[in-house]
């Protein structure tokens, strides 16, 4: 049997980064991955969504050519031909991740694993591993209720992304960041959408502001019709497509995407062996340092059930991998942006007007238009906003939120300035290039303080 310093069982986001980490302070260390390395992210989640999505984004900025002068005949969109992009990107990355591993000398394992005890790892061809520390970054997979009819009809995001054809009719059940993104991307490529969300609204975890933003373009712009309030009923399936309820209306389309959450994957690891157990909603408790009730067990990433985004699984994924290795521990970061790729984009983190109203917050706000920024104007992209919430007596930067054209790049600044603890009045001084889109960040916080030159002030009542 050999044995490690460090055994880190599953290889996405979370996991090899955290086993690249722990090599890099000197430790042996070995992963194991049952599917792929990277995870679902990589091979099923992220990477894919965003590849195909890249490529519906050229497609309609090709179709409004014609704004800037450009004159474009014959544009088409090849499903087929963007699935094999999208493989190829994938396999790319995939590989790169194997030679990183192998350059920091850590051992790899293709197979299921489980426990045996605390310190011992089964692998499925009877390999044992024997470990100082675990690292636990199994993820997650999506959820398919119970009530769904199991049809080729009927797919989770996963089985969406294989299909190597575009329905013509798509309906999407559930309206979370996943269903709203791949909506979007089939809308751009002319499939007609429709979203059906139990809730009262979609993207529910935004801010009104930001949700009728989004939802109003993927509306108008893109013709997704967005049902709410109602859940979808009466559900088959059959050769020839899928039909639902919603509430007196009959729904048809050729395929339903169900995207109503995910759940973590412990199935098999045999945790009770190791003295640990899951909590009632299945996932592996873990504190701010990645520490399971276990000493010599961590966990990460979506099996924890935190923030299920790869790159707050990349974080932990390295604080887990310091704490195993070093005798000090060190607390994983808690300031999460967050993205959406949906057209348009959006991008949050920190507080959200929502938040501060429930923690009955005293905040002021800026918002600063697209429109009103003239590298939007050269660009032909208006649409959106970005947003600063700054506490009204300090003046401290809470929280920001984007939308709009490239909102998923943009709340990088917002996440560094939040975390910086700087004041609204202090990123307004900060000097922004010109023409670009970041200029918004310094106009928004002069809004806080009603200093905005490019916003025209507000009336006075005499």
């Amino acid at each position: 049997m050999e044995t490690f310093d460090v055994v880190v069982i599953g290889a996405g986001p979370g996991g090899y980064p955290a086993a690249i980490r722990a090599a890099q302070l000197g430790a042996s260390v070995a992963i194991v991955e049952k599917e792929q390395l990277g995870g679902t992210c990589l091979n099923w989640g992220c990477i894919p969504t965003k590849t195909l999505i890249a490529a519906a984004d050229m497609l309609v900025r090709i179709q409004h050519a014609a704004a800037f002068g450009i004159t474009v005949q014959g544009v088409s969109a090849d499903y087929a031909a963007m699935i094999g992009h999208k493989d190829k990107v994938v396999a790319q990355l995939r590989d790169g991740i194997k030679q990183l591993l192998a350059a920091n000398g850590i051992k790899q394992f293709a197979s299921v694993a489980s426990f045996q005890d605390r310190n011992t790892i089964a692998l499925g061809d009877g390999t044992r591993l024997g470990a100082g520390k675990v690292i636990i970054a199994t993820g997650s997979t999506s959820a398919m209720p119970g009530f769904l009819p199991r049809h080729e009809r009927v797919v989770e995001s996963r089985g969406f992304l294989a299909i190597n054809s575009l329905p013509r009719t798509l309906l999407v059940l559930g309206g979370g960041f996943i269903g709203c993104e791949l909506a979007c991307m089939a809308a751009s490529l002319g499939a007609r959408v429709t979203i059906v969300e139990l809730l009262d609204d979609i993207l529910l975890l935004l801010d009104p502001d930001v949700r009728r933003e989004v939802r109003g373009r993927m509306e108008k712009n893109l013709g997704i019709r967005v049902l709410a309030g109602k859940p979808l009923e009466q559900i088959a399936a059959a050769s020839s497509g899928v039909r639902g309820h919603f509430g007196d209306e009959v729904l048809e389309a050729d395929l339903l995407l169900c995207a109503v959450g995910r759940k973590p994957v412990t199935d098999g690891l045999n945790l009770e062996n190791a003295g640990l157990k899951t909590n009632e909603r299945g996932f592996i408790e873990a504190d701010e340092y990645c520490r399971t009730r276990v000493p010599t067990l961590f966990a990460i990433g979506d099996v924890t059930g935190k923030i299920q985004l790869a790159h707050y699984a990349t974080a932990q994924g390295i604080a887990a991998a310091e704490n195993a290795v070093r005798q000090k521990p060190r607390r994983h970061d808690t300031i999460v942006p967050n993205v959406l790729f949906t057209s348009p984009e959006v991008g949050v983190v920190g507080l959200s007007e929502d938040d501060a109203k429930t923690q009955n917050r005293a905040v002021k706000t800026g918002k600063f238009r697209f429109a009103g920024l003239g590298k939007g104007l050269a660009s032909g992209e208006t649409t959106g906003f970005v947003k600063w919430i700054a506490d009204a007596e300090t003046d401290q930067l809470l929280g920001a939120a984007a939308v709009g054209p490239h909102a998923t790049e943009l709340i990088a600044e917002a996440t560094t300035a939040i975390r910086a603890e700087l004041t609204a009045r202090e990123l307004g001084r900060t000097i922004h290039a010109h023409p670009t889109f970041g200029e918004a960040w310094m106009e928004a916080a002069h809004v806080v303080h009603g200093e905005c030159v490019h916003v025209p002030p507000k009336r006075r009542n005499f």
